[in-house]
């Protein structure tokens, strides 16, 4: 007779990490039904990563990011200067106060990565009106874009990041839908995992 195998089968898919910021904002919940399983994209699969500290949560994302198996990264927040949702392409190397330079050694300005055009189209696709801008706001959200931006490695292989910002009175509900059209359209640019690198 033969063995059934006890464990779960390795998940080869690329992954997306979501989070939401602050922790006194629920503006994003990854378990859309009674299952208790996260929500996951056509071809991806997502890790919730939950809001904190920014010091501690930038190392926490960096560190996702050094994974193999982690390809794309979605900040969410709210932003307090447009009444549609907002797309934010760029960070400055501002300290989290934005008094000062957050290091003398880094770039200036960091860019984002993730498809930002496909983004804002499949928003707007989806009824959901969205701009995009160059301009940081001064919180959490564009302090630690640019710690995680700055940090990563040079090369073709970078991972998508970007940063989602919803009005700050949108019900949740609406940005849940924001953020899963988001999250969809970078799963759309993501490689499956080669099976000599995702074994």
């Amino acid at each position: 007779m033969l063995e059934t195998a006890a464990e779960t089968p390795p998940d080869h898919r690329p992954a997306i990490v979501i989070c939401a910021w602050d922790p006194e904002d629920a503006v994003w919940d990854p378990i859309e039904d009674l299952s208790g399983q996260p929500w996951n994209p056509v071809g991806a699969r997502t890790i919730a990563v939950p809001g904190g500290e920014p010091d501690a949560l930038a190392e926490t994302l960096t560190a996702h990011l050094g994974d193999q198996y982690c390809r794309a990264l979605l900040l969410v927040g709210r932003t307090r200067r447009s009444a549609h949702f907002r797309l934010q392409i760029r960070a400055e190397n501002r300290s989290l106060d934005g008094v000062h330079r957050l290091t003398s050694v880094g770039p200036a300005v960091a860019r984002a990565t993730a498809p930002a055009a496909d983004i804002v189209r499949a928003l707007n696709e989806a009824g959901l009106a969205v701009d995009t801008s160059s301009d940081a706001e001064d919180d959490a959200g564009s302090y630690l874009l640019y710690r995680v931006l700055s940090s990563l490695p040079e090369g073709l292989d970078t991972p998508a990041v970007g940063l989602l910002r919803a009005p700050e009175n949108t019900p949740a509900s609406t940005v849940q839908r924001a953020v899963k059209t988001a999250a969809e359209a970078m799963a759309r640019h993501l490689a499956p995992m080669p099976r000599s690198r995702a074994s």
